[in-house]
């Protein structure tokens, strides 16, 4: 009889899920899935069931033997799972355009996962992720739970710190979309390379050396940075032009997300101007996934369609079902990924979560060591660190004291009363989704 091997997708309904499911049909040899049960709200039932219908399309076109479940019952859903993967976004794409619109609105940056933008998408999206960790205690407490919910390295960080679960792998898609295409830059093949990443979620920075031993860091930055012609691997940054010195100088391959702090008058002129003529670039998503889900709906489509690679999810199969296949096999596949530090980077706290290159095995990420950072990328590191502290222990405890602290630390938002003002507004407009901060006995 063929064991029981269970998946549960919380967040299920979303336009990333025919991603998901094309992953595990291409691993289905390595790893044989038996059950994939979509979980969602009640907001996102319809969502749910127009790519639940076509993910049972994509499975029975592949010819594997795997169900596909299709809940808003997350306890049912959970229980036995072998590995829980989360793709939620709390308050949906509307509480992100808010996320967005409100800081630009006061001329500060508005983005999803920086700024105060990124801080509130936090404060919402923790306590939902440590409901669904304290289900898994009960209802299958052996299972792994694997994030790809932004900010990812934040959601991992409170996992391990208030929800006291170490089975947790944060993932995101840009370092797997930089190795594909800085090696493509190369002229080598990604597996003849290894790119040693080191930082925390969208704070990263990286080395390449070649499979002979030789550094090639230098020669990619020119060919990145020196040519003038460098192009952005995140679709919400239009180019990746930053100061050629500047980087050159660090010998290492920054994170597109670095063009917010080393470039941020052009990012927030930018911005802005996308945001007087064609709206936040949630709005822009919003349409997109629009017209997804209505190729979704078509009844004889049963493949990923192409549109969904302009939804900024490239790859994100190769991050998440990668990582569940190695650690199933105990394949040790090198990948990059969100994890305690554990001493890891020595400039951050040891029980912290750092994103870092990795080898997945069966007992999870075993971090290639780093060690410290020189102070030119030190300094922002370890105030970020801090800032996404205090942003975790504001969601954990609703403290409004901690959050202005967090925002008067963040790089992106002017301090004093600015900074007072747009939390304020932020907090007005999430209302409904921080009973952190309104359920409070006085």
């Amino acid at each position: 009889m063929k064991k029981k091997l269970k998946v549960v997708t919380i967040g299920g309904g979303s336009s990333y899920t025919p991603e998901l499911v094309e992953g595990f049909i291409k691993r289905y040899d390595e790893f044989p899935l038996t059950e994939l049960w979509l979980v969602d709200i009640e907001a996102g039932k319809e969502k749910l069931m127009i790519v639940g219908e076509m993910a049972k399309r994509m499975v029975k076109a592949a010819g594997i033997d795997c169900e596909i479940h299709l809940t808003l019952n997350r306890k049912e859903a959970l229980r036995d799972a072998d590995f829980v993967t989360t793709q939620l976004r709390v308050g949906l794409l509307d509480a992100r355009i808010l996320d967005e619109r409100i800081p630009l609105s006061h001329g500060l940056i508005g983005q999803e996962t920086n700024g105060a933008g990124g801080i509130f998408k936090a404060l919402r999206t923790i306590p939902v992720i440590l409901d669904i960790v304290e289900d898994m205690k009960t209802l299958c407490p052996k299972a792994w739970l694997i994030n790809f919910t932004n900010p990812a390295g934040m959601v991992t960080e409170a996992v391990l710190r208030y929800g006291n679960w170490d089975k947790v792998v944060g993932l995101c898609n840009i370092p797997v979309n930089a190795v594909v295409e800085e090696a493509e830059l190369l002229e080598e093949a990604p597996e003849k390379l290894f790119f040693h990443f080191a930082g925390i979620n969208h704070l990263h920075w990286h080395t390449v050396v070649d499979s002979t031993g030789k550094d090639r860091t230098d020669e990619l930055i020119e060919k990145m940075y020196g040519t003038g012609n460098a192009k952005s691997i995140v679709a919400n940054i239009k180019d990746n032009e930053l100061i050629f010195e500047q980087v050159e100088n660090l010998h290492m391959v920054p994170c597109p997300y670095h063009n917010y702090y080393y470039y941020t008058d052009k990012m927030l002129a930018e911005e802005l101007a996308d945001f007087e003529v064609h709206g936040t670039r949630a709005e822009k998503v919003k349409q997109i996934e629009t017209e997804l889900f209505d190729l979704y709906k078509d009844p004889n489509l049963d493949y990923k369609p192409k549109q969904l690679t302009e939804r900024g999810g490239a790859r994100y199969s190769d991050a998440a079902c990668e990582t569940i296949t190695s650690i199933y096999n105990d394949k040790r596949t090198v990948m990059t990924v969100s994890t305690k530090n554990n001493g890891t980077i020595t400039d951050l706290p040891v029980d912290s979560a750092v994103e870092v290159t990795c080898i997945l095995t069966g007992k999870g990420p075993i971090p290639y060591n780093f060690g410290s950072f020189h102070p030119k990328e030190r300094g922002l590191l370890q105030l970020m660190k801090a800032m996404e502290q205090l942003t975790i222990e504001a969601a954990v405890t609703g403290d409004t004291g901690t959050l202005i602290q967090a925002f008067t630390m963040n790089p992106l938002i002017t301090s004093g009363d600015t900074a007072k003002k747009v939390m304020d507004e932020l907090l007005a407009a999430h209302k409904e989704y921080l009973p952190n901060f309104f359920n409070k006995a006085k």
